[in-house]
């Protein structure tokens, strides 16, 4: 079972906003919330309200138990772009991108995958010599 929530038209740009949601992918939600508490970038105080947003809805419409969730998906999506314009020497007028993101936090079960193999297993070749 997996859960949603969807934060839309963030003022932030998407390129700032992935550099956040990667460092939660995967992880539990107690250490998701952790990891986006002690960032310095700005934009991990409005993707924790997803987050929460997610864990909420997975136990109020789902009641799947809140312990054992994991960040299955973070997804940030490019929205629309504000356009303005900034006066520049000689009657010139630069173009000023205000970027938006649509920020989708999934929340689920951890599904049971195959074992990873590491590379003593696979006979990787720089531990033949």
């Amino acid at each position: 079972m997996q859960v949603n929530a969807t934060a839309r038209y963030v003022r932030v740009a998407p390129n700032k906003a992935r550099q956040v949601v990667q460092h939660i992918r995967g992880l539990g939600v107690d250490e998701a919330r952790r990891v986006l508490r002690f960032s310095p970038k700005g934009v991990a105080g409005q993707i924790l309200k997803t987050l929460d947003s997610a864990v909420a809805n997975a136990d109020h419409n789902h009641d799947l138990d809140v312990d054992d969730l994991v960040v299955t998906g973070a997804i940030v999506d490019e929205g629309p772009t504000l356009k303005r314009y900034q006066a520049r020497a000689m009657g010139r007028a630069y173009r000023i991108r205000k970027r938006t993101s649509h920020i989708t936090i999934t929340v689920g079960t951890p599904t049971r995958t195959a074992p990873q193999r590491t590379a003593a297993a696979t006979g990787d070749a720089s531990d033949k010599e």
